[in-house]
């Protein structure tokens, strides 16, 4: 019987701090959630909710 094996690589995730590149793993708990809980902007979306609300 064969098995599937599936070989991961840990993708590490980097974000902006002060003017410099830092990775994630490297936060403490509390701003790995804040991290994580973010809302990104898209300006399509903004976009149409100004004109619709003009």
């Amino acid at each position: 019987m064969e098995t599937n094996v599936i070989n991961r690589t840990k993708c590490e995730i980097f974000t902006r701090v002060m003017g410099y590149y830092r990775p994630v793993s490297n936060f403490n708990i509390w701003k790995k959630w804040e991290f994580y809980s973010r809302t990104y902007f898209c300006y399509d979306d903004n976009k149409k909710f100004i004109e619709e609300n003009r």
